[in-house]
């Protein structure tokens, strides 16, 4: 039998009116802002499939600008996010995209612009519910869903990579919900997701963000 969340039953506590176009988009880019940083001078959301049809009747657009900005889907200030986003100075744009038809009908590419160092992007997809998933950072398969504590580490395959990380967790005290590994055949790299009942001390997050094992490492806190 299959189990399910409360949340997923009862759906979430929001503004509406469309729990997969708004609930699940704002979501999306507070997630999206988790991953990426805060320092980014402009933030561009190019919308796939029905989002990119039906954004404006169901204020796709202004629980995308209210989640970059941190707001949850429960906060008032979605309804007027475009004047809140006009007065602190942030600099958006929304477009229209194709992203193909891998991609989930409710899609948005979440594209950051930043002064000092290269741009980085998240596609994240609204799967009902006011529910989502995180499918791709800067060209990197993965599945976040951002319901736990959850680290995004990227490596040339070696062994010994699980049980380091292990340790460090269990020093930390933290269980293991879930762990995705995804190999590109091609490059030889591997993409781990974890997904942890607790947040990481400093100690553990520095030892981790900081090895030189990883290629890319990001930790991405509730």
């Amino acid at each position: 039998m299959a189990e399910y969340s409360a949340f997923e039953v009862l759906g979430p506590v929001m503004v509406g009116p469309s729990s997969s176009h708004t609930a699940g988009a704002c979501r999306i880019a507070n997630a999206a802002r988790k991953i990426c940083g805060e320092d980014f001078v402009k933030v561009e959301f190019h919308l796939h499939g029905s989002f990119a049809y039906t954004y404006k009747g169901h204020g796709t657009d202004r629980a995308l600008v209210a989640g970059i900005m941190g707001y949850s889907t429960d906060d008032d200030r979605i309804r007027t996010s475009f004047e809140i986003a006009e007065e602190k100075g942030l600099n958006y744009e929304i477009k229209t995209i194709d992203l193909g038809e891998n991609y989930h009908p409710n899609s948005v590419k979440v594209v950051f612009h930043y002064e000092d160092r290269e741009s980085e992007y998240v596609i994240g997809s609204s799967i009902g519910g006011g529910a989502m998933v995180i499918v791709n950072i800067n060209g990197i398969d993965v599945e976040f869903r951002g319901m736990y504590p959850t680290l995004l580490l990227q490596y040339e395959d070696q062994r010994g990579i699980i049980s380091y990380i292990s340790t460090l967790l269990t020093g930390n005290r933290s269980n293991i919900e879930s762990i995705i590994t995804k190999k590109n055949s091609l490059t030889n790299v591997v993409t781990l997701t974890i997904e942890m009942d607790t947040e990481l001390s400093e100690f553990v997050k520095s030892a981790i963000l900081n090895s030189d094992q990883f290629i890319t490492a990001k930790y991405v806190g509730v």
